[in-house]
Formats: C-alpha cells, sequence, structure tokens
C-alpha cells in the first residue's frame, strides 16, 4: 500500500507533510496538533472511525519524551502519539500546564490547607 505524502487536518485544515522530524507515523498536525482516528496500533492505518482527535493531555516518558494524549470525538478512545520536531511548542506547553492553570478546584482553597 502506498503511502501518502501529506494529510490534511481535520481542524485547522492546514496541508500536512507525513514526514515529521522525530516520528515514523506522523498521524497529527504540527501546527493546531489534532489528529484523526486512523489507527489501532501506530501507524497500521486499520481503524474505520476516521473521526476527529482533540489533543487533551502530555505525559512523558521514563526517558524524557514527551507524547501527546489525543481523545477521539468518534468513539473515545484515547491514544498517545510522539510529538514531532515541527510540532507547537507553545501548544505543547498549553496543553501541558492546563491542570495547573485550570484545576478542577478553587486555588483560594489552598491558602486554607
Amino acid at each position: 500500500m502506498k503511502r501518502a505524502i501529506s494529510f490534511r487536518c481535520v481542524h485547522c485544515r492546514l496541508d500536512v507533510p507525513t514526514d515529521a522530524p522525530g516520528t515514523a507515523n506522523r498521524n497529527h498536525c504540527p501546527n493546531c496538533l489534532w489528529s484523526r482516528h486512523v489507527d489501532d496500533d501506530p501507524g497500521d492505518r486499520a481503524s474505520d472511525c476516521g473521526a476527529s482527535m482533540e489533543p487533551i493531555a502530555i505525559t512523558v516518558r521514563k526517558d524524557g519524551e514527551w507524547l501527546l494524549i489525543h481523545r477521539c470525538n468518534g468513539c473515545g478512545v484515547l491514544h498517545s502519539n510522539r510529538i514531532a520536531g515541527d510540532d507547537s511548542p507553545l501548544l505543547l506547553v498549553r496543553i501541558a500546564v492546563r491542570p495547573i492553570a485550570q484545576p478542577p478546584f478553587p486555588l483560594d482553597r489552598l491558602a486554607s490547607l
């Protein structure tokens, strides 16, 4: 099966090259970090869902590598994806600090602890 050389982002509509520094199977947009549910396992392109996947969190491997966590807007599955060298650093940091910037409780409660 021949691989496409680019894809259109489902969120921001940017034409995205499939080649990406730091990853072999790019499936998210470096501009907005959204993805499409195309894989069951990384790179297999076997999913029938095809819905958009929202970047919702960052996790970090033991070796320090950052991974994006995407949630499918169609079926709800969560997938982790390696970040690429050309991913927006500003958006990556915004996602990483979201739990601190928008905690699930009022910050003034911390003062009373």
